[in-house]
């Protein structure tokens, strides 16, 4: 008797097949995008930061990346696209610089650096020099003030400068809607979790996110109070009343239905 043959091809042996992600790969010869991991797994940048750099390297040159653009493609809204251009400017993903043309009209000059290093250092415009005794420091906000007073109430919630400063323009947007300081501080410290906030940046970005308040109503146009009737002379005895014709006043017509 011969031995009966198998077709079926043997299960490839992998340690990782029932645990852990499974690459498929497969090439590409046309409209692709080449990221770096260093990028990609970054260890400091938000999945928005990462996402917005990565989408960002895919477009071409001349195309418009301001925070109302982005936020017309995207469902993440203008704050969230606003900190996140900020931390790829902080890690050296992106330079915005002011610049006015000879038409006197001020524009954006926007770079984008899939490979922040030395080349990206030297090509950011260097800042005008600073008058002596005068160190450049952070502008200090109402938003600022807010959030460096968090700790105040709740030592969970220390934040590094540049964690307040990334999170200033969501206070901001806040205020701007007509929300009290107090308010907008009693949103952010009440209901805190019993467990330690290990990341208080992110927490305080997510109540601000999720809990933004509307828009305060437009106010109903003001209604002006009818205007009284004129003065009028009475025929009868010369006293002045108020009525929309001449005539008598009321005594006047009263002692007419007497008589």
């Amino acid at each position: 008797m011969t031995d009966k043959q198998r077709n079926a091809p043997a299960r490839p042996k992998s340690a990782h097949s029932h645990s852990g992600v499974i690459h498929v790969n497969e090439p590409h010869h046309d409209n692709f995008t080449v990221v770096g991991n260093h990028l990609a797994q970054h260890p400091e940048l938000s999945l928005t930061a990462i996402g917005l750099a990565t989408h960002i390297q895919s477009l071409p040159a001349g195309t418009s990346i301001g925070i109302k653009a982005l936020a017309a493609k995207f469902p993440e809204g203008e704050i969230r696209i606003a900190a996140a251009l900020r931390e790829l400017e902080e890690h050296g993903y992106l330079s915005r610089t002011k610049e006015r043309l000879q038409s006197g009209r001020v524009t954006t000059r926007t770079i984008s650096y899939n490979k922040p290093g030395r080349a990206a250092i030297a090509a950011t415009p260097s800042p005008p020099p600073q008058p002596a005794r005068c160190p450049s420091s952070p502008q200090r906000t109402p938003a600022t003030d807010l959030l460096a007073g968090l700790r105040a109430h709740d030592t969970r919630l220390l934040l590094t400068e540049r964690d307040v400063h990334r999170l200033a323009p969501a206070v901001t947007e806040w205020l701007e809607r007509g929300v009290p300081p107090i308010a907008v501080v009693r949103a952010l410290t009440t209901g805190l979790p019993q467990d330690p906030i290990k990341h208080p940046a992110a927490f305080l970005a997510h109540r601000l996110t999720t809990q933004l308040p509307p828009h305060l109503p437009t106010p109903p146009p003001s209604v002006m109070p009818p205007r009284p009737d004129p003065l009028q002379t009475c025929d009868g005895c010369d006293r002045a009343f108020r009525s929309p014709h001449p005539g008598r006043c009321r005594d006047c017509r009263s002692s007419q239905v007497v008589a």
